[in-house]
């Protein structure tokens, strides 16, 4: 067990940050002690929330020089336990929501430079003020900050055409381990002038460093978008409809979502004013986004021609368009309330797989059968960004069965899926990141090269193991 953090490093860091940057009251800390899911209950005895890279700097180099462990947290919306403190409370919980300026838009470059605790949808909104875009969507969008969404490499539903957070950035600044800046807010797409160490603590959950800014790349704004719901037989007739569109279409595919029936009664049941968008019932849906800057009703033209010569060959069933903005938020509310759907039917263990998409059909058969032979009357909900091969394999508990009961066999349960999904070529974590929940099951599946290359990034940038320990790695 860690041992407590003394009073005088406490007070030092209080000093650094003045009274505004800190938060010490049992209730009011206590919001940042959970993780989303609740699988996770940490405590700490500060909240530090430094406003500028500097203090964060400073805050740092106090911790580095009384080793004591640091957890950085943004918008505290991920749902590996990443961002939260351990239950010993021998950890400083160190806050980046105040590192929230939008530093600068070059719209001539298509970038925007933005700190750490911007909020997602803050910067999206600043993108489309300077008639840009930026495309990284995800549900959390409204709390989460880019920098736990750098810090986790967060994929969402446009990685299909954008890529996820780590193809966005183009530069970072972060503060290392012992307290030091590394400015690396360059604004270049082309720079080959040495290790790319921006990617270094892309993805690392906080382990390496804290990411304190960013430059982002923009997007030219879509003129024209259209909506899509498309009943389906199974996941491979997705897979192959997604291979039409795009000849059909090209690069206009920016979102491809697939939905089981069973997801979608669970939105009718538990969120109002979710209603059935077909006439009948149908096995999986895809949710379909496509946009590009020609005229609205020429892209309208081609999604209509395409679906319906993919009907006509049997490989659609039915399908949707939406005709208004209305109609396609009406689409997107069933795909997105679909996990706060979820926690209503009772206990649930949940997958975050990603394996090639020529392989997704295959992982959705084989894992559902062989959590069918754990567990027959599981009822599985596989979801999730199909374009990009990432699904999200949750499995619910029996409709009258027992929640703890079924909570007990999370342990079997996950090495059946997780090792599927390896045997297929796959990742046991597309974009929720490791954090706590699959720390040890990672070493299963990484070689020890790979850990040991780890390993030695960890020593060389974090000797005495103070950023975010326990996480990761």
């Amino acid at each position: 067990m860690a041992g407590q953090i003394s009073g005088g490093v406490l007070e030092r860091i209080k000093a650094v940050v003045g009274p505004k940057g800190w938060i010490a009251g049992a209730a009011d800390i206590a919001p940042y002690l959970e993780e989303q899911r609740g699988a996770f209950h940490g405590a700490t005895p500060l909240v530090v929330r430094p406003a500028t890279t500097a203090e964060v700097a400073a805050v740092v180099e106090l911790c580095a020089a009384s080793r004591t462990p640091i957890v950085p947290q943004g918008g505290n919306t991920g749902l590996c336990g990443g961002a939260v403190p351990h239950e010993h409370g021998g950890e400083l919980l160190l806050s980046l929501s105040r590192l929230n300026a939008i530093r600068g838009v070059d719209a001539a470059n298509n970038t925007i430079t933005v700190e750490a605790g911007c909020v997602l949808a803050d910067i999206q909104a600043a993108a489309a003020a300077a008639d840009r875009l930026f495309p990284l969507s995800l549900a959390a969008e409204g709390s989460c900050q880019i920098g736990g969404n750098l810090s986790t490499n967060a994929g969402g539903t446009s990685v299909l055409r954008y890529g996820s957070a780590r193809a966005l950035t183009l530069g970072l600044e972060v503060v290392l381990a012992n307290g030091r800046v590394w400015d690396g807010l360059r604004r270049l797409r082309k720079d080959n002038s040495g290790y790319d160490l921006k990617q270094v603590f892309i993805g690392a959950e906080g382990t390496l460093g804290l990411i304190t800014a960013a430059v982002l790349e923009l997007f030219p704004r879509q003129r024209a978008s259209v909506c899509t719901l498309i009943a389906i037989r199974d996941v491979a007739a997705g897979v192959d409809l997604l291979h039409i569109v795009r000849a059909a279409i090209g690069d206009a595919v920016s979102a491809w979502e697939l939905m089981p029936r069973i997801g979608l009664e669970f939105t009718l049941r538990h969120v109002s004013g979710v209603i059935d968008p077909l006439e009948r019932t149908y096995p999986w849906y895809v949710l379909a986004e496509l946009s590009w800057n020609r005229a609205e009703q020429e892209l309208r033209d081609c999604v209509a021609e395409t679906l319906s010569a993919a009907q006509e060959s049997g490989l659609v069933l039915d399908a949707v368009i939406a005709a208004s903005q209305a109609q396609a938020h009406a689409l997107w509310r069933i795909r997105e309330t679909l996990p706060e759907a979820e926690k209503y039917e009772g206990a649930a263990i949940k997958h975050d797989i990603s394996v090639p998409l020529s392989r997704v059909a295959e992982f959705v058969e084989q894992a559902s059968a062989a959590v069918r032979r754990e567990v027959a009357e599981v009822r599985i909900v596989a979801f999730g960004h199909l374009g990009d091969g990432n699904v999200h394999f949750n499995l619910q508990q029996p409709a009258d069965g027992d929640g703890a009961a079924f909570l007990a066999r999370r342990n079997v349960i996950n090495r059946v899926v997780h090792d599927i999904a390896d045997s297929l070529g796959g990742s046991i974590s597309a974009e929720h990141g490791i954090g706590r929940l699959k720390r040890h099951d990672m070493r299963r599946y990484k070689s020890d090269t790979e850990m040991d290359l780890m390993r030695a990034l960890k020593q060389a940038l974090d000797p005495d193991g103070i950023m975010n320990p326990g996480k990761l790695i």
